[in-house]
């Protein structure tokens, strides 16, 4: 059995128009499949209309009390549900969760680490370590497509705002003990792009470190090649990073 996990960004789900049009390419993806979605740039717009700062590291987002209210409200509620609303309105039987409803995806809240020689505390951010991969299958069983928001659950912490493409990656390697999984990161863009701004068609393990450290890749498309890796280490059949426009294109990420 094959599964289709697919991760969609802030900057497409966001955007009406590209929101249509992914959804409709997801709908039409056969067989099982779930959904993981962003928000990130509707989280930073709110926080600026509360006059509040948004702090990045390395493409991730610092999170204090103040603002994993925020990304609960945005993340959890109005984007997740639109997302739902508007795959319901095309035929597809989808439900809408965080990491809490089911305990579909536990974490622990990140300690503080060391970044370039700095400590850095990102607050309320969880780093994953488990996927209730058995009530996921349970809920395809029933013909309901899971929509994730990027929202892990800590019992002792409560929800903690977690890295999408983390999410996605976890919960791809978790499926894929039962199945045969396919992970796809959709953008806006068609997918890993050169200096030149050209397609890099596939990459692995090597040419990642060398795009890395040459300063092609930087800052969001850091952590989406680094959760690309970590899944096929752990299983997952192929990842793709690719655009609305075709699921089965853009760059191919093997080991």
């Amino acid at each position: 059995m094959v599964c289709k996990v697919v991760k969609v960004g802030g900057a497409v789900v966001e955007d009406p128009l590209a929101r249509e049009g992914f959804l409709k390419a997801f709908s039409a993806v056969e067989g099982e499949k779930i959904l993981v979605h962003g928000g990130g740039r509707s989280a930073t717009k709110l926080s600026a209309d509360l006059g509040m700062e948004t702090v990045m590291v390395e493409g991730r987002r610092v999170t204090d009390e103040a603002m994993r209210k925020v990304v609960t409200m945005v993340y959890g509620g109005l984007v997740n549900k639109e997302i739902v609303a508007s795959l319901q309105s095309l035929g597809v039987n989808a439900a809408g969760f965080t990491g809490a409803d089911l305990s579909l995806v536990k974490s622990r809240k990140r300690p503080p680490v060391e970044i370039g020689g700095e400590v850095v505390d990102f607050g309320y951010v969880g780093d994953v370590v488990s996927v209730n991969a058995v009530a996921l299958k349970k809920l395809m069983d029933m013909g309901i497509v899971p929509v994730l928001a990027p929202l892990s659950f800590d019992p002792g912490q409560g929800l903690l705002n977690t890295n999408a493409d983390t999410m996605a990656g976890e919960v791809a390697a978790a499926m894929a003990g039962d199945s045969e999984v396919e992970l796809v990161f959709c953008f806006e863009k068609e997918g890993v792009l050169d200096s030149e701004g050209k397609v890099i068609p596939e990459i692995d393990g090597p040419l990642y470190e060398k795009l890395r450290s040459g300063g092609v890749v930087s800052c969001g498309m850091i952590p989406k090649l680094d959760n690309a890796f970590g899944a096929l280490a752990r299983g997952v059949k192929s990842v793709r990073i690719t655009d609305t426009g075709n699921l089965n294109g853009g760059t191919l990420i093997h080991g």
